[in-house]
């Protein structure tokens, strides 16, 4: 795979052999953005776990404390009461069957988030082969089918992600853009990893966190040293 020059550049910052601490990965994760745009910075994170077996898996919610800064659309599913708090919260659409034709009929996924109340999820069980792909098809362990819709829109605009799995035991997580500094990054970092820590399954054996790397949009990897995460 060949790289641009402003990749090889950054590259040479980072010793490639050596496992950093987390507060040294992000500052070094920062100097290496140089892209013209914000580059947001992602840590993927390998775990020990099988995530074939339903008692290993691991996936959640958790609020990063500077947020992700990034805009976020907010889709809910709710009707009567339920709509309107969630409006008031700052939900930019708002349906209930209607929503469900609009996505079906016109294919209309212009959102970031999709919530709803739980009286909502016999319709929204429908668009499953629809937003399920896209990772968008609410659930109540991400917090996204809950009775307090408000809260969750709330949450979701302040910088609330969700963390899970991918089929190779992988997670995939923005922690927020270059311009937040390695402090703040370093913050969203922590809330993080204790979050995906305290969701550790029971029936994991060995080394839970097998390796972590920390990278900006388009910098390169940075290995962080898993004895060091959570600390």
């Amino acid at each position: 795979m060949k790289h641009g020059k402003k990749y090889i550049e950054s590259a040479k910052l980072i010793d490639r052999a050596k496992l950093y601490d987390p507060n040294e990965a992000l500052e070094l994760a920062v100097k290496a953005a140089t892209a013209k745009f914000d580059e947001t910075v992602e840590v993927h994170i390998r775990l020990g776990v099988d995530s074939r077996h339903a008692d290993q898996q691991v996936r959640g919610a958790v609020v990063l404390p500077n947020g992700t800064g990034k805009s976020v659309r907010v889709a809910v599913f709710a009707q009567g009461a339920d709509a309107d708090a969630a409006a008031a919260a700052g939900a930019e659409i708002v349906g209930a069957e209607d929503l469900v034709a609009r996505i079906q009929g016109e294919g209309f996924m212009d959102f970031d988030v999709a919530i709803a109340a739980p009286n909502m999820m016999g319709l929204v069980g429908r668009l499953g082969k629809v937003l399920g792909p896209r990772g968008l098809m609410p659930s109540p362990k991400a917090g996204t089918v809950t009775p307090d819709v408000a809260k969750a829109v709330e949450e979701a605009k302040a910088g609330k992600i969700e963390y899970r799995l991918d089929k190779t035991n992988i997670m995939h997580c923005p922690i927020g853009k270059t311009s937040f500094g390695a402090e703040k990054l370093e913050e969203n970092f922590n809330t993080l990893l204790e979050a995906v820590i305290k969701a550790k399954p029971a029936a994991t054996k060995g080394q839970y966190i097998r390796s972590c790397v920390v990278a900006s949009t388009m910098g390169p990897g940075i290995r962080v040293n898993p004895t060091k995460v959570g600390q």
